[in-house]
Protein backbone atom coordinates (compact mmCIF):
# COMPACT_ATOMS: atom_id res chain seq x y z
CA UNK A 1 0.00 0.00 0.00
CA UNK A 2 1.60 3.54 -0.79
CA UNK A 3 2.11 5.77 1.49
CA UNK A 4 -0.45 8.82 1.61
CA UNK A 5 1.62 12.27 1.57
CA UNK A 6 0.03 15.57 1.62
CA UNK A 7 1.68 18.87 -0.39
CA UNK A 8 0.94 21.69 1.48
CA UNK A 9 0.87 24.53 -0.67
CA UNK A 10 -0.70 28.22 -1.74
CA UNK A 11 -1.02 29.73 1.93
CA UNK A 12 -1.17 33.35 3.09
CA UNK A 13 2.31 34.83 2.45
CA UNK A 14 3.12 37.51 0.14
CA UNK A 15 4.98 34.29 -1.73
CA UNK A 16 1.91 32.75 -2.55
CA UNK A 17 2.28 32.20 -6.52
CA UNK A 18 5.47 31.00 -5.88
CA UNK A 19 3.97 28.75 -2.97
CA UNK A 20 1.27 27.54 -6.25
CA UNK A 21 4.01 26.42 -8.66
CA UNK A 22 6.41 24.90 -6.54
CA UNK A 23 3.46 22.62 -4.81
CA UNK A 24 1.83 22.09 -8.50
CA UNK A 25 5.29 20.10 -9.49
CA UNK A 26 6.16 18.33 -6.39
CA UNK A 27 2.48 17.05 -6.25
CA UNK A 28 2.96 15.86 -10.26
CA UNK A 29 6.23 14.16 -9.34
CA UNK A 30 4.95 12.01 -6.47
CA UNK A 31 1.92 11.10 -8.63
CA UNK A 32 4.35 9.84 -10.85
CA UNK A 33 6.06 7.96 -8.77
CA UNK A 34 3.18 6.57 -7.29
CA UNK A 35 2.61 8.23 -3.91
CA UNK A 36 -1.42 8.56 -2.88
CA UNK A 37 -0.82 12.45 -3.09
CA UNK A 38 -3.36 15.23 -2.20
CA UNK A 39 -2.62 19.30 -2.43
CA UNK A 40 -3.80 21.07 0.55
CA UNK A 41 -4.29 24.84 0.08
CA UNK A 42 -3.14 26.16 3.13
CA UNK A 43 -5.26 28.62 5.06
CA UNK A 44 -6.84 29.36 8.76
CA UNK A 45 -8.00 25.72 8.31
CA UNK A 46 -5.44 23.55 7.17
CA UNK A 47 -5.42 21.77 10.69
CA UNK A 48 -8.96 20.63 9.83
CA UNK A 49 -7.99 19.77 5.93
CA UNK A 50 -5.15 17.80 7.29
CA UNK A 51 -7.06 15.56 9.28
CA UNK A 52 -9.73 14.75 7.16
CA UNK A 53 -6.78 13.65 4.44
CA UNK A 54 -5.14 11.70 7.23
CA UNK A 55 -1.79 11.84 5.58
CA UNK A 56 1.44 9.46 6.61
CA UNK A 57 3.83 12.54 5.43
CA UNK A 58 3.38 15.98 4.86
CA UNK A 59 5.99 17.92 1.93
CA UNK A 60 5.51 21.38 2.66
CA UNK A 61 6.28 23.69 -0.36
CA UNK A 62 5.10 26.33 1.20
CA UNK A 63 7.58 30.17 0.94
CA UNK A 64 7.56 32.76 3.27
CA UNK A 65 5.41 33.32 6.20
CA UNK A 66 3.61 30.36 8.14
CA UNK A 67 5.45 28.02 5.47
CA UNK A 68 9.47 28.75 6.29
CA UNK A 69 9.26 30.45 9.89
CA UNK A 70 8.52 26.83 11.57
CA UNK A 71 5.18 27.77 12.03
CA UNK A 72 3.98 24.90 10.05
CA UNK A 73 6.24 22.45 11.38
CA UNK A 74 5.30 22.98 14.75
CA UNK A 75 1.65 22.35 14.49
CA UNK A 76 2.57 19.32 12.18
CA UNK A 77 5.08 18.48 14.98
CA UNK A 78 1.67 18.51 17.52
CA UNK A 79 0.19 16.87 15.39
CA UNK A 80 2.69 13.85 15.04
CA UNK A 81 2.87 14.15 11.31
CA UNK A 82 6.69 13.55 9.71
CA UNK A 83 7.13 16.34 7.28
CA UNK A 84 10.39 17.40 4.77
CA UNK A 85 12.67 19.93 5.77
CA UNK A 86 14.32 21.16 8.69
CA UNK A 87 12.43 21.06 12.58
CA UNK A 88 10.89 24.83 13.53
CA UNK A 89 13.21 25.88 15.46
CA UNK A 90 15.94 25.83 12.91
CA UNK A 91 12.91 26.87 10.09
CA UNK A 92 12.78 29.95 12.20
CA UNK A 93 16.36 30.80 12.90
CA UNK A 94 16.94 30.50 8.92
CA UNK A 95 13.75 32.77 7.92
CA UNK A 96 15.27 35.30 10.37
CA UNK A 97 17.94 36.95 8.75
CA UNK A 98 19.27 38.21 11.48
CA UNK A 99 19.22 35.60 13.53
CA UNK A 100 20.89 33.84 10.75
CA UNK A 101 23.43 36.76 10.64
CA UNK A 102 24.26 35.70 14.69
CA UNK A 103 24.40 32.01 13.92
CA UNK A 104 27.12 33.07 11.88
CA UNK A 105 28.93 35.11 13.61
CA UNK A 106 28.96 32.79 16.37
CA UNK A 107 29.87 30.13 14.59
CA UNK A 108 32.59 31.86 12.69
CA UNK A 109 31.15 32.51 9.58
CA UNK A 110 31.58 35.53 7.31
CA UNK A 111 28.34 37.23 6.59
CA UNK A 112 28.21 41.15 5.47
CA UNK A 113 28.43 44.11 8.10
CA UNK A 114 25.13 44.55 9.14
CA UNK A 115 22.33 45.99 11.47
CA UNK A 116 18.94 46.92 12.53
CA UNK A 117 17.59 49.95 11.27
CA UNK A 118 16.03 51.91 13.80
CA UNK A 119 14.28 54.26 11.72
CA UNK A 120 13.86 55.55 8.15
CA UNK A 121 16.88 57.98 9.05
CA UNK A 122 19.22 55.02 10.34
CA UNK A 123 21.17 55.66 7.58
CA UNK A 124 24.99 54.25 8.92
CA UNK A 125 27.01 53.20 5.18
CA UNK A 126 27.01 53.29 1.65
CA UNK A 127 26.19 51.28 -0.18
CA UNK A 128 24.31 49.09 1.56
CA UNK A 129 21.31 46.30 1.03
CA UNK A 130 17.81 47.14 2.92
CA UNK A 131 15.78 44.31 3.30
CA UNK A 132 13.31 42.85 5.57
CA UNK A 133 14.63 40.64 8.17
CA UNK A 134 11.93 37.90 7.64
CA UNK A 135 10.43 37.48 4.03
CA UNK A 136 11.82 36.07 1.09
CA UNK A 137 11.39 35.98 -2.78
CA UNK A 138 13.91 39.45 -2.79
CA UNK A 139 10.53 40.56 -1.99
CA UNK A 140 11.10 43.85 -0.47
CA UNK A 141 14.79 44.58 -1.46
CA UNK A 142 16.96 47.52 -2.09
CA UNK A 143 20.08 48.41 -2.85
CA UNK A 144 20.42 51.72 -1.39
CA UNK A 145 23.65 53.97 -3.38
CA UNK A 146 23.05 56.96 -0.76
CA UNK A 147 21.56 58.91 1.87
CA UNK A 148 18.22 60.60 0.08
CA UNK A 149 17.12 56.57 -0.90
CA UNK A 150 17.36 55.43 2.52
CA UNK A 151 13.99 56.45 3.60
CA UNK A 152 12.34 54.86 0.59
CA UNK A 153 14.29 51.35 0.83
CA UNK A 154 13.43 51.45 4.38
CA UNK A 155 9.66 52.63 3.76
CA UNK A 156 9.56 49.52 0.96
CA UNK A 157 10.94 46.84 3.85
CA UNK A 158 9.01 47.98 6.41
CA UNK A 159 5.97 47.01 4.58
CA UNK A 160 6.94 43.03 4.97
CA UNK A 161 8.24 43.38 8.36
CA UNK A 162 8.89 45.18 11.26
CA UNK A 163 12.56 44.09 11.86
CA UNK A 164 14.46 45.90 8.93
CA UNK A 165 18.08 44.75 8.27
CA UNK A 166 20.51 46.75 6.39
CA UNK A 167 23.85 45.03 5.34
CA UNK A 168 27.33 46.32 3.87
CA UNK A 169 26.50 45.69 0.19
CA UNK A 170 29.72 43.79 -1.35
CA UNK A 171 30.14 43.60 -5.03
CA UNK A 172 31.05 40.02 -6.12
CA UNK A 173 29.71 36.98 -7.92
CA UNK A 174 26.27 35.74 -6.43
CA UNK A 175 26.84 32.07 -5.82
CA UNK A 176 24.18 29.07 -4.34
CA UNK A 177 24.76 26.27 -2.62
CA UNK A 178 21.82 22.78 -2.67
CA UNK A 179 21.62 20.60 0.14
CA UNK A 180 19.80 17.66 0.05
CA UNK A 181 19.90 14.91 3.00
CA UNK A 182 24.14 16.31 3.40
CA UNK A 183 24.30 15.46 0.21
CA UNK A 184 26.12 19.23 -1.60
CA UNK A 185 25.00 19.90 -5.47
CA UNK A 186 27.58 21.87 -7.69
CA UNK A 187 27.50 25.69 -7.08
CA UNK A 188 25.67 27.75 -9.25
CA UNK A 189 26.60 31.45 -10.04
CA UNK A 190 23.97 33.52 -10.53
CA UNK A 191 24.37 36.18 -12.98
CA UNK A 192 21.43 38.61 -13.65
CA UNK A 193 20.87 40.11 -17.29
CA UNK A 194 20.42 43.32 -15.54
CA UNK A 195 22.55 43.58 -12.28
CA UNK A 196 19.98 42.88 -9.45
CA UNK A 197 18.42 39.35 -8.74
CA UNK A 198 15.08 40.76 -7.58
CA UNK A 199 11.82 38.94 -7.76
CA UNK A 200 11.70 39.83 -11.72
CA UNK A 201 14.70 38.00 -12.61
CA UNK A 202 14.69 35.14 -9.92
CA UNK A 203 11.02 34.22 -11.51
CA UNK A 204 11.12 35.41 -15.58
CA UNK A 205 12.49 32.78 -17.93
CA UNK A 206 15.60 34.60 -19.36
CA UNK A 207 16.64 37.31 -16.91
CA UNK A 208 18.80 35.40 -15.28
CA UNK A 209 21.93 33.49 -16.97
CA UNK A 210 22.50 30.32 -13.85
CA UNK A 211 25.94 29.29 -14.51
CA UNK A 212 28.03 25.85 -13.54
CA UNK A 213 31.18 27.45 -14.95
CA UNK A 214 31.69 29.67 -11.52
CA UNK A 215 35.11 30.47 -12.12
CA UNK A 216 36.21 29.24 -9.22
CA UNK A 217 39.33 27.12 -8.26
CA UNK A 218 38.96 23.76 -7.37
CA UNK A 219 39.67 24.68 -4.03
CA UNK A 220 37.90 27.18 -3.82
CA UNK A 221 34.28 25.62 -4.62
CA UNK A 222 35.21 22.94 -1.94
CA UNK A 223 35.66 25.78 0.43
CA UNK A 224 32.18 27.16 -0.65
CA UNK A 225 30.60 23.65 -0.43
CA UNK A 226 32.18 22.53 3.05
CA UNK A 227 30.71 26.01 4.73
CA UNK A 228 27.44 25.17 3.53
CA UNK A 229 27.00 21.93 4.63
CA UNK A 230 28.85 23.00 8.29
CA UNK A 231 26.77 25.96 8.39
CA UNK A 232 23.34 23.98 7.85
CA UNK A 233 24.79 21.40 10.12
CA UNK A 234 25.13 23.43 12.68
CA UNK A 235 21.63 25.27 12.63
CA UNK A 236 19.83 21.79 12.17
CA UNK A 237 18.81 22.39 8.22
CA UNK A 238 21.49 19.97 6.18
CA UNK A 239 18.17 17.60 5.09
CA UNK A 240 17.37 20.37 2.93
CA UNK A 241 18.38 23.76 2.20
CA UNK A 242 20.00 26.75 -0.62
CA UNK A 243 22.64 28.63 0.89
CA UNK A 244 23.68 32.08 -0.85
CA UNK A 245 26.61 33.72 -0.67
CA UNK A 246 29.09 36.27 -1.99
CA UNK A 247 32.27 36.44 -3.36
CA UNK A 248 33.93 39.15 -3.91
CA UNK A 249 37.06 37.17 -5.13
CA UNK A 250 39.06 36.38 -2.13
CA UNK A 251 36.46 35.40 0.46
CA UNK A 252 32.65 33.98 0.56
CA UNK A 253 30.53 36.36 2.76
CA UNK A 254 27.34 34.02 3.36
CA UNK A 255 24.29 35.98 3.27
CA UNK A 256 21.28 33.32 4.18
CA UNK A 257 19.79 30.02 3.95
CA UNK A 258 16.77 28.67 2.56
CA UNK A 259 15.27 26.17 3.90
CA UNK A 260 12.34 25.59 1.71
CA UNK A 261 13.83 25.84 -1.52
CA UNK A 262 11.46 26.41 -4.85
CA UNK A 263 10.71 24.09 -6.88
CA UNK A 264 9.71 25.94 -10.07
CA UNK A 265 11.13 26.08 -13.18
CA UNK A 266 13.63 28.65 -12.72
CA UNK A 267 14.19 27.45 -9.59
CA UNK A 268 17.97 26.57 -8.49
CA UNK A 269 17.83 23.51 -6.35
CA UNK A 270 16.33 21.21 -9.74
CA UNK A 271 18.82 22.77 -11.54
CA UNK A 272 21.99 21.95 -9.43
CA UNK A 273 20.40 18.56 -8.90
CA UNK A 274 20.22 17.71 -12.26
CA UNK A 275 23.87 18.79 -12.76
CA UNK A 276 24.50 15.97 -9.82
CA UNK A 277 23.09 13.37 -11.98
CA UNK A 278 19.28 13.67 -10.69
CA UNK A 279 16.03 14.42 -12.91
CA UNK A 280 13.16 16.35 -10.89
CA UNK A 281 11.20 13.62 -10.04
CA UNK A 282 14.31 11.50 -8.87
CA UNK A 283 15.24 14.52 -6.76
CA UNK A 284 11.82 14.80 -5.18
CA UNK A 285 12.18 11.20 -4.19
CA UNK A 286 15.29 11.98 -2.43
CA UNK A 287 13.75 14.92 -0.30
CA UNK A 288 10.87 12.19 0.98
CA UNK A 289 13.99 9.25 1.80
CA UNK A 290 12.81 9.36 5.41
CA UNK A 291 8.84 8.82 4.26
CA UNK A 292 9.76 5.87 2.36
Amino acid sequence: MSKRIAVLYGGLSSEREVSLKTGKAVYDALVTLGYETHLIDVDREVDKKIREFKPDYCFIALHGKYGEDGTIQGMLEVMGIPYSGADHISSAIAYDKHYTKIMAEKLGVLTPEYYLAKNEYDARFFPCVVKPAREGSTIGVSIVNEKNEFEKGYRLAKKYDSKVLVERFIKGKELTVGIVNEEVFPVIWIKPVKGFYDYESKYTKGLTEYLFETGLSKEEEAKVKEIALSFSRNIGCSKLCRVDFIFDGKDFYMLEVNTIPGMTETSLLPKAAAKAGYSFNELIDLIITECK
